[in-house]
């Protein structure tokens, strides 16, 4: 089971969960050769019915009455979640601890363990829940890949282990904070920003980099927080970072001159270093013809090799450039001009740095035009800026460029570089091209 979702919000009250049920193998309720104790654990159960508060009563005067018990996990777990149901933090904490010394191989019951030490201990309990996040991280490296679920590739099983080390390091830190362990804190958070760049992990690392009076560091750490928070998980709000990283520059500056463009720096740093590594895709293409795109509905390989001889026309898009959607119909028009010419291919070719947002993208907006990944071809050709419009000449060079688009002289201006192309290289020019000129 991931445990990143557990670090996130391990305290969360969770669906209210059965009562611990006595074994199936237990004699009837009227039966004279009853264990005293399975029927006391019973009837412990079935007074409270669905009084959670009379459930927790219950139980533990069992547990005063039989300390020793078999049952004792399963009554633990019932005490745990019936206590997060009635928001009893320290109750859930006592019993989740106590279920943690008992299965310490239960490791979701350990990370909840550690949230609730977090959230409502005591010194002592910080120290305790080092230890805990020390052994659940342990777990996670030794956990071998035989254990993943055949359903999970091994890629998905690497970066949810990646994912937890991160989380798991960044509580650990907050318990070493809390312990006046700066040292250790600043190791862990560097390392849970080293594995996955978090807000929550550098905004900590600008605090304690502002402590120190390091100001330029503490500046460079709230703007990482600034560009990568959504409020959640630990980070504060853009609005709160804001004033932290504001103040720290007036302090190191003198004013707030210069602030925003280096926000914007290190938002496009920031936001690259946390977005999904995209796989090296035609890394050795030196020109078009080297390159084998794929085709975004099955990942089918297509070969510009195999259009040598014939016109390319592309256009560059993403899934969160609204001009590339406004530019979109207006392509698949002019497409459907020449849809009788195989002599010229149209592709649309998306360059998301996360794949997985345009499958549901096309679902959505139902582009008409075949759908290829760029797959480094927009590298090849500076594509920089988006829309961009391309065509390839029957040798695989470029014949027309268009960095955005101009709605009202699109369809008009990439025609004629499409007639252009398609005329014989001696041909005169038609008189629509020479109008151009």
């Amino acid at each position: 089971m991931p445990l990143a979702v557990v670090c996130q919000d391990a305290a969360k009250p969770s669906p209210a969960p059965p009562a611990p049920a006595a074994p199936a193998n237990a004699p009837a309720k009227r039966n004279p050769a009853v264990d005293p104790e399975r029927q006391d654990l019973q009837k412990a159960i079935e007074s409270a019915a669905n009084d959670r508060a009379a459930l927790v009563k219950n139980l533990e005067a069992f547990l005063q009455k039989y300390p020793e018990s078999s049952q004792r996990p399963q009554i633990y777990r019932a005490l745990v979640e019936s206590s997060l149901q009635l928001r009893d933090f320290p109750r859930a904490m006592d019993y989740s601890e106590r279920l943690t010394s008992l299965n310490p191989e239960d490791i979701s019951n350990t990370v909840l363990t550690i949230q609730l030490l977090n959230r409502y201990g005591d010194v002592p309990g910080y120290r305790r829940a080092v230890f805990y996040c020390s052994r659940v991280l342990e777990y996670v490296d030794r956990a071998p890949t035989s254990e993943k679920s055949p359903r999970v590739s091994t890629e998905d099983w690497e970066a949810s282990k990646k994912k937890d080390r991160s989380s798991l390091l960044l509580i650990r830190g907050d318990l070493y904070l809390k312990l006046n362990d700066n040292a250790n804190a600043q190791k862990d958070f560097e390392a849970s920003y080293a594995l996955i760049p978090n807000a929550a992990a550098a905004e900590r690392l600008g605090n304690l980099a502002e402590l120190n009076k390091d100001l330029n560091t503490a500046i460079q750490q709230y703007a990482r927080a600034f560009a990568l928070t959504d409020g959640t998980n630990g980070a504060s709000s853009r609005v709160e970072l804001r004033k932290k990283i504001g103040n720290v520059w007036r302090l190191a500056h003198g004013s707030e001159d210069g602030l925003g463009d280096y926000l914007l720096h290190a938002f496009d740093a920031s936001t690259a270093a946390a977005a999904p590594a995209k796989p090296a895709h035609n890394q050795g293409g030196k020109e078009p013809y080297d390159f084998v795109l794929r085709k975004v509905s099955d990942g089918s390989p297509v070969r510009l090799a195999d259009a040598k001889g014939k016109i390319i026309v592309l256009s560059f898009w993403a899934t969160w450039c609204g001009p590339c959607q406004e530019l979109e119909p207006l392509f698949a028009k002019v497409a459907t001009l020449y849809a009788g010419k195989p002599e010229i291919l149209f592709y649309a070719l998306n360059c998301d740095d996360d794949e997985s947002l345009v499958a549901p993208y096309l679902a959505k907006e139902k582009l008409t035009a075949q759908v290829l990944f760029a797959d480094g071809l927009d590298r090849l050709l500076r594509v920089d800026s988006f829309p961009t419009t391309v065509i390839l000449d029957r040798t695989g060079k470029i014949a027309f460029r268009e960095d955005g688009f101009d709605e009202d002289g699109f369809e008009k201006s990439l025609t004629q570089a499409i007639d252009r192309a398609l005329a014989p290289a001696n041909a005169p020019p038609s008189s629509a091209a020479a109008a151009n000129h």
